[in-house]
């Protein structure tokens, strides 16, 4: 008798989407893999957030050191480009007006500007901050190898929770959000649009998908 997977395996996610913050609250051990080689435009270095013109991409600017065959443990930030304060000031502009942002803004800027080297320590600050803002109690740890098919224990998600392909999951009930009254709604929008307009009801509507 075949087995439901009691792990899930998943990319590294700057801000990751709705979606992705679903799987890490549904499962109590998530992987991050690390070991792969590395993919373009993705939610890795990649965020969705929600403006008066609708969804708005913010992309950290990295560093390959071994070209295309890096891996994505490898992958460097380059800060050449001042992007945490850019990505601040979208966020402020995108934001500031919801419910909750005073609330939870200090924190999350404070881990915006933390400078680290490789793009799975920012990412990890920033995922193990908004668990903990969440809620959520989900066991996560990296890769070791790459698995290209990894055993049945782990529901495989890599290359699934992508901007290049529909969600994985069939329907995301609307909320309010801070555009509402200019643009319809934005399913999957990055965390950060969740957590600025529910608050703590955030948890609750992850538990409802």
């Amino acid at each position: 008798m075949k087995t439901s997977p009691d792990k899930i395996l998943l990319p590294t996610a700057y801000f990751g989407p709705v979606e992705y913050f679903y799987y890490l609250n549904k499962y109590e051990q998530a992987v991050i893999e690390i070991d792969e080689t590395w993919p373009k435009q993705t939610y890795r270095n990649r965020t969705l957030i929600v403006t008066d013109k609708g969804k708005q991409a913010l992309t950290v600017p990295v560093t390959k050191p071994l070209g295309n065959r890096s891996k994505t443990k490898d992958i460097t930030i380059f800060y050449d480009e001042h992007w945490p304060q850019k990505h601040w000031r979208a966020i402020e502009t995108a934001y500031s007006n919801s419910p909750y942002f005073l609330y939870y803004s200090d924190e999350i800027r404070e881990a915006l500007f933390v400078e680290t080297e490789f793009l799975i320590e920012k990412n990890d600050r920033l995922t193990d901050l908004i668990c903990r803002l969440l809620g959520i109690d989900c066991n996560i740890s990296y890769s070791e190898t790459f698995q290209k098919t990894p055993t049945e224990e782990y529901m495989d998600l890599r290359y699934k929770i992508t901007p290049k392909q529909p969600s994985t999951l069939d329907h995301f009930p609307p909320y309010i959000q801070v555009f509402s009254d200019k643009q319809p709604f934005v399913p999957n929008a990055g965390i950060l649009d969740l957590l600025f307009c529910l608050g703590p009801e955030a948890k609750n509507y992850l538990d409802q998908l």
